[in-house]
């Protein structure tokens, strides 16, 4: 059986170990990345499924969505970004960079099985 592939930004512990390790739990492998400029690159080399951000580590998180969703080869993969309890400025730009869900950080460690079923779903 192939293990689909999450690519996972973040650089705080908690949320993000925890998000790996349920993650896996769910049967994905995972790659941690922990810059954001690397994102595209290595999204267009590993072909992941789907991509979950961390907007609270430093760096341009959202500059990096953005370009994701610009490059043709990447444009398609669906991107669950999230911040700490309430950070509504950089959840709306991260939906103007492109991720198709953008959460609190407590909506994603509790609700990530129907987070992943929700940007995962064709329409």
């Amino acid at each position: 059986m192939v293990q689909p592939l999450a690519l996972v930004f973040y650089e705080r512990l908690m949320p993000g170990s925890q998000l790996v390790n349920r993650l896996q739990d769910m049967h994905y492998r995972v790659l941690v990345l922990n810059n954001p400029a690397q994102l595209a690159v290595v999204a267009r080399r590993e072909r992941p499924l789907l991509v979950i951000a961390d907007l609270a580590a430093p760096g341009d998180i959202c500059g990096a969505i953005e370009k994701l969703k610009m490059e043709a080869e990447t444009s398609h993969l669906p991107v669950i970004a999230f911040a700490p309890d309430p950070e509504a400025a950089l959840l709306e730009a991260a939906r103007i960079a492109g991720a198709i869900l953008a959460v609190g950080e407590s909506a994603v460690t509790e609700h990530l099985e129907e987070l992943l079923e929700q940007a995962l779903r064709v329409d």
